[in-house]
């Protein structure tokens, strides 16, 4: 019989088969999701943007931030990137039996401050209390809605050759600190997660370059490796990375290669992917160095002629390598 394992949840190609090959297979007419961060709808001729999300993150408090800090994030930052505003947030807990009721109010502290600085409101909830054994201390799962304003189709499905990829900060940081807490590796100092409410960064770059922004991603599970796969396969066009632009700190670089994992598919929780027309990256750049998120975007790539649904990477070298699209996982409980 089979079983779901954990890489089932990792964001990569067993996600990509238990949603298709399974959740949307058995839903069938009742399901509209397009794999998509959120779903745009339409409700009495206003245009809605739809998410939702479970946290599972461990350990659940970390250097700058905790689990109620992602979860606002995260769903914040998944209505953001379909063109939408945030406005409401929805919040379900299950609470072990046991957990410190001090550490519940800290995370509230931080759903509170993060949603305040999203401009966003709690308008519902829901909490579970769980005996011991029977959850790992605290999940939570939001719903987020927002209002398309703009009227914008940003899609995975648009890209055209010559369009230029953009990331907007460091690669990997949040995974590497997690790691590093869990494992006691001693870089969690030197490398801070990127946990960030991205909703005001990208609706300035939509305001001086949203006609020619294809689309946008956070980069999170699976890392900018599962991203720009999923791209390139939505689009049928192939993307091509330039190694030497990617922006890595060198105490990342240096503690994924003791650790074994690559950077390309290391989650982030404050990072974005965006795929821009030529003539609009520089706007797009300019937008992003605006903000302390956004300092060290870059270009990091273009989408090039060659076999529909590829990525590749060139090297300082000069030699090409197939950026695959992660199957299983890397490391588990990161967000």
């Amino acid at each position: 019989m089979e079983k779901v394992v954990l890489d089932h949840g990792a964001g990569g190609g067993m996600s990509q088969e238990l949603i298709s090959g399974t959740i949307a297979a058995i839903l069938g007419d009742a399901y509209i999701g397009e794999m998509e961060d959120s779903a745009v709808l339409e409700v009495s001729s206003t245009r809605i943007a739809m998410t939702t999300d479970s946290f599972v993150v461990d350990p659940v408090f970390f250097g700058n931030g905790d689990i109620g800090k992602i979860a606002v994030a995260g769903t914040v930052n998944d209505l953001a990137v379909s063109g939408a505003k945030p406005l409401y947030l929805t919040l379900a807990v299950v609470l072990e039996e046991g957990f410190a009721l001090e550490d519940f109010r800290r995370i509230l502290r931080s759903v509170r401050d993060a949603a305040k600085a999203a401009g966003v409101k709690i308008v519902a909830g829901d909490t579970k209390v769980v005996r011991r054994g029977e959850a790992d201390g605290i999940f939570l799962n939001t719903t987020g809605i927002g209002v398309l304003e703009r009227p914008l189709q940003l899609s995975s499905r648009a890209l055209q050759t010559g369009d230029q990829v953009i990331v907007s900060g460091f690669l990997g940081d949040h995974s590497i600190h997690i790691l590093s807490m869990r494992e006691g590796l001693g870089f969690e100092e030197r490398v801070q997660s990127d946990c960030a409410v991205l909703n005001h960064v990208i609706a300035d770059v939509l305001d001086v370059a949203g006609d020619g922004v294809r689309c946008i991603r956070d980069i999170t599970r699976g890392g900018l490796g599962t991203v720009v796969n999923e791209f390139a396969d939505a689009s049928s066009t192939a993307i091509e990375l330039t190694e030497s632009a990617l922006p890595i700190r060198p105490e990342t670089a240096m503690a994924a290669d003791m650790l074994g994992v690559d950077v390309m598919y290391l989650a982030n929780e404050g990072n974005l992917c965006l795929v821009v027309a030529p003539e609009y990256a520089e706007a797009a750049l300019k937008a992003l160095n605006a903000h302390p998120e956004g300092t060290h975007a870059a270009v990091v790539g273009s989408v090039v002629t060659g076999d529909p649904g590829s990525v590749r990477m060139v090297g300082p070298d000069g030699r090409s390598s197939t950026v695959e699209l992660l199957y299983g996982a890397q490391l588990p409980r990161l967000c």
